[in-house]
């Protein structure tokens, strides 16, 4: 895959991801505040998601920044014909319990934020991810790697921190759907 295809299918990915949180911050007070017989509430999921796109975020300005720094200094152009955008090897991060994790606490949910808070938030940050995106849209986020020790990824690039976030939010996805089918199921006719 080109580094202009990346782009656009990380882009692409991070817009969707987005218009498929839309319809969870219209659920009513109730639902979003249901708590599970395990994990979180939906409201709480959400909160998470921000928070760690929040860290995230830290380490992905900081990335950005390095690697266009080293563009001036590296042969990106040669760089780019060798290197393989393999983002497939983050999908598994979309998949809810598809790997063992323990959260650090500080990306645990706690409720000081409201829901319009959590929302606004969240659609910043897919800007600021797509932002960055495009200002190293000539290859420059190969440039620079950070080790992810979630399901032990390893070293990963500036690219590929942004489509690790977005999977990170489409793994909750699955997540707040089962907490809406434990409700439904407790709730059939929404009572």
């Amino acid at each position: 895959m080109s580094i202009s295809k990346t782009i656009t299918y990380i882009d692409f990915e991070l817009s969707n991801t987005l218009n498929e949180y839309q319809p969870w911050f219209g659920l009513n007070t109730e639902v979003l505040c249901f708590k599970p017989k395990e994990g979180w509430s939906i409201g709480q999921i959400l909160e998470h998601v921000t928070l760690t796109n929040h860290y995230l975020l830290i380490l992905i300005r900081k990335g950005k920044r390095k690697a266009i720094d080293l563009a001036g200094k590296k042969d990106l152009q040669t760089l780019l014909e060798t290197y393989s955008f393999n983002l497939y090897e983050l999908d598994a991060i979309a998949k809810h319990n598809s790997f063992d994790w323990i959260r650090p606490e500080h990306m645990e949910p706690t409720g000081d934020k409201d829901l319009g808070e959590i929302r606004v938030l969240l659609e910043e940050q897919i800007k600021e991810c797509r932002d960055i995106l495009f200002e190293m849209n000539k290859g420059e986020g190969i440039l620079y790697k950070t080790t992810m020790t979630v399901n032990n990824l390893g070293k990963i690039d500036v690219y590929q921190y942004i489509y690790f976030l977005c999977q990170h939010a489409k793994r909750h996805i699955t997540q707040m759907q089962k907490v809406l089918n434990e409700y439904n199921e407790i709730n059939p006719l929404g009572l």
